[in-house]
């Protein structure tokens, strides 16, 4: 290991209060983890551009039992739908 990561581990391990081998081996477990679960950038902008919107439109400022209520009534129309289409 080059002597300037060998300072930086030395220094986080210092105030992290941990040993050099503890923070090599939680750095190895994130980077393991990380790979074996990438991040899903195209679903992050999905949801960062749903919440923009929603705080464009002010639905970012709805109250819990506002929610519920939108909910429960988009469930009810979803049921009605299914409940008039004929049956093949």
């Amino acid at each position: 290991m080059p002597p300037t990561q060998l300072k930086l581990v030395e220094r986080l391990a210092k105030k992290e209060n941990r040993t050099r081998s503890e923070l090599v081996r939680e750095a190895l477990r994130q980077y393991h983890q990380k790979q074996e679960s990438p991040v899903n950038t195209e679903l992050i902008a999905a949801l960062r551009a749903v919440q923009e919107d929603a705080r464009r439109s002010g639905l970012d400022r709805l109250p819990q039992r506002a929610i519920s209520a939108e909910v429960a009534a988009y469930r009810r129309e979803q049921r009605q739908k299914s409940m008039k289409q004929p049956v093949r």
